[in-house]
């Protein structure tokens, strides 16, 4: 996630809705965005009256988050999953495939136990992931296009480049460069990894770690998944 850019090219879309339908559902009062980013997400839970809490390790993201938010009503928190305290939420949410930046199995197992640990009995965790099956990847290896924003606060034109490493074992490498259109200077350059775990494996996780009850829709509607869909949401209660 580059924060410069990402508000930009990630507009709002079914997935946020999906998210936002499903909570209310769900008679919840405190939620945490697990990996909230810049807070595009996050910011919308406000007029719902919600107890926020907003984690991200990322502090620059943390940063343009709080300037979009002047609610007050938002705890945002430079941290990861230790940052969550023990038996206090009544939902904790992952949106925009954060689940797949966990790459090692250790890494993947302490996030799900920190969340399970931190949710009130009853309490709901979910997140959604990509369906490795669809094999998203073919088709973004063949989009060649930059995607365009722009510096906020030159206004000058901004060109987001990606180049695609591939796999090694289930493990995704790319690369993003942001380049300002007018001077060709580089802004920003990063490698970036992503885990493509499928339904099975992520199942079993889940189960292992003790929640109860495993719902996982598919492609951003109420019906069950199956694999076909592109994307899977998990909702698991404690």
């Amino acid at each position: 996630m580059i924060p410069i850019v990402y508000d930009q090219i990630n507009h709002w879309g079914r997935d946020d809705e999906f998210f936002l339908a499903l909570l209310k559902r769900l008679k919840i009062e405190s939620i945490v965005d697990l990996g909230c980013g810049t807070g595009r997400w996050t910011t919308h839970l406000i007029q719902y009256g919600y107890t926020i809490t907003a984690i991200d390790p990322h502090e620059e993201a943390i940063e343009v988050a709080r300037i979009k938010d002047n609610s007050g009503n938002v705890n945002w928190i430079v941290g990861d999953s230790s940052n969550l305290q023990i038996n206090t939420y009544d939902a904790v949410v992952m949106t925009a495939n954060v689940a797949q930046v966990f790459l090692t199995d250790d890494s993947w197992k302490k996030v799900i136990s920190d969340v399970f640990r931190s949710l009130k009995v009853g309490g709901h965790f979910i997140f959604d992931i990509r369906n490795p099956l669809v094999k998203v990847w073919e088709e973004w290896e063949k989009d060649k296009t930059p995607d365009l924003a722009k510096d906020m606060l030159s206004g000058d034109p901004l060109e987001i480049y990606t180049e695609y490493e591939g796999f090694e074992g289930d493990i995704y490498t790319f690369y993003e460069t942001v380049k300002n259109a007018k001077t060709d200077e580089v802004l920003v350059h990063e490698k970036m990894q992503i885990r493509f775990r499928n339904q099975g494996e992520l199942d079993e996780s889940l189960k292992r770690t003790g929640f109860s009850k495993i719902e996982t829709y598919g492609d951003w509607e109420f019906k069950h998944a199956n694999s076909k869909d592109r994307s899977f949401i998990f909702h698991c209660v404690k």
